[in-house]
């Protein structure tokens, strides 16, 4: 008679008590697979982490007090190996780009079907990656084109003055130079003069092109 096979062991990782339940309910109903531990709070899911080792953790991407993506970082930073499986109902290339550089190694939205993530967790446990490459290259390409948008960005805000970016913000409320003038108190060729500079310091060559690059780059968030 062979030996009996050893389960993979699974820390859940979900708020929501009901599909907490039911995740728990459908993977110990497997055979092959045993729930150690279910976490609501990022403390839990760390701690529950270091005390049961689990062979896999199945990671909601939102916790109350707590990111997914930062909560997985710190289970890793005590089990660097251990595969992460995340569910999500966020299925923005920004919330991938986090679980991916957290250490996912899938990412599936709450809407799969417990099958699949039971599926997941067993080919998690053998050590597959279930991003598939096209997915994760597009991903990483992404990732990529954000860091150089956040350092054009960056750019773009320390080489304007703080007038600029006031005179920035009064141009996309719709106020034209004599307007601007007006609001501050200051004379025409002066507000003329920055806009000028802002067109110079944004690459464009109008006011609209001026406004579209500042709302690619979010600076009227900071004006």
């Amino acid at each position: 008679m062979p030996p009996e096979q050893t389960p993979i062991t699974v820390l859940l990782v979900e708020d929501h008590l009901l599909v907490s339940e039911g995740l728990a309910v459908m993977i110990n109903a497997t055979g092959d697979l045993k729930v150690v531990g279910t976490a609501a709070t990022a403390a839990e899911a760390v701690r529950l982490a270091m005390l049961q080792q689990p062979d896999v953790v199945v990671m909601d991407s939102h916790l109350p007090d707590g990111d997914g993506a930062d909560i997985a970082g710190r289970i890793r930073e005590g089990r660097p190996a251990v595969p992460i499986v995340f569910l999500s109902a966020d299925e923005s290339d920004m919330a991938m780009i986090a679980a991916v550089r957290a250490g996912a190694c899938a990412y599936l939205p709450k809407s799969r079907a417990t099958a699949d993530v039971v599926e997941a967790v067993r080919r998690a446990a053998e050590g597959e990656m279930l991003i598939p490459a096209a997915q994760l290259a597009r991903l990483l390409a992404r990732a990529h084109e954000m860091a150089r948008d956040e350092s054009d960005r960056r750019r773009l805000l320390e080489s304007l003055t703080r007038r600029e970016m006031e005179v920035l913000s009064l141009m996309a409320n719709g106020l034209d130079n004599r307007a601007i003038a007006a609001e501050f108190g200051i004379g025409f060729t002066t507000v003329r003069g920055h806009v000028q500079n802002i067109l110079e310091k944004l690459d464009a060559h109008s006011k609209l092109e001026a406004l579209a690059c500042a709302a690619r780059y979010g600076l009227l968030d900071a004006a």
